[in-house]
């Protein structure tokens, strides 16, 4: 399928992750939405993703890091990798954060979690089959309006949404040089979440190129890296896409992560 490219890069600045939901079901029209993206939406073999309905106590069952316990989700997303495939947690990262923006555009709450879940307990939910590990899980459900205090201690509100500076971000070609599409993607892609808002990724632009890089091999929090620059990967790419630039993905070995090629300019 064609990657809806407006509707999901409007949704970049209204996701926030939400550790407290209302316990209302979701709405059978979003979850067959989410079904038939999951479905449909399938860039990489490697990777796929599942709505599971049953509520997710038992995934979510202790301290998730330092912001604490998801509460009251009726649902969550699993995202399931093919652990043989060397680009895995890229792949799921990318499918993932697709997902989750769709979910946004859908007046949906979700909440990425990483690490601080028990996977075999998302595995047995998902179907995971064999050779298969779930990566990653989201929250999925209705916040309320207002934030209780508790989720703004815990999510240190205002102070997760801080980004890096693309000028600490980004080598390779002068700014003064960077066509319109490439400060469009850059900017989307600095948005991306990430583990503890972590910012892993690193850009290097080139004449029709840009390239992901990680800032360093030291996975922390128990969550790797590449999956935190997979996220950032589809944001560069919606950032593009809304200038009117398409491209393709290479994926490159450690530390670097992928190359996005241009392949059609606007016209």
């Amino acid at each position: 399928m064609n990657i809806p490219c407006e509707r999901w890069y409007g949704a970049i600045t209204r996701r926030r992750s939400r550790r407290r939901f209302d316990g209302r079901p979701v709405e059978p029209a979003a979850l067959e939405r989410l079904s038939g993206l999951c479905r449909e939406f399938a860039p990489h073999p490697e990777a796929r993703a599942v709505v599971v309905t049953t509520t997710p106590d038992e995934v979510f069952r202790g301290l998730v890091g330092q912001y604490g316990k998801v509460k009251g989700a009726p649902a969550f997303m699993a995202f399931v990798g093919d652990t043989r495939s060397p680009h895995v947690c890229e792949k799921v990262g990318y499918l993932g954060e697709a997902l989750v923006l769709e979910a946004t555009a859908l007046g949906l709450a979700t909440c990425w979690v990483g690490g601080f879940f028990r996977p075999e307990v998302a595995a047995r939910l998902a179907g995971a089959g064999q050779n298969e590990r779930v990566l990653a899980v989201a929250a999925l459900g209705y916040a309320p309006e207002n934030w209780t205090a508790e989720e703004r201690l815990m999510t240190g509100f205002g102070r997760t949404h801080r980004r890096k500076a693309l000028a600490d971000l980004v080598t390779g070609l002068d700014r003064s040089l960077w066509p319109g599409w490439v400060k469009s993607a850059l900017e989307a892609a600095r948005l991306a979440p990430s583990a503890l808002n972590r910012q892993p990724w690193r850009f290097e632009v080139a004449k029709g190129a840009i390239t992901v890089s990680v800032d360093n091999l030291n996975d922390t929090y128990g969550i790797p890296k590449r999956l935190d620059c997979g996220i950032a990967m589809l944001h560069l790419e919606l950032g593009a896409l809304v200038a009117g630039v398409r491209g393709t993905w290479e994926f490159l070995a450690p530390p670097r992560v992928a190359r996005f090629t241009v392949a059609t300019l606007p016209e």
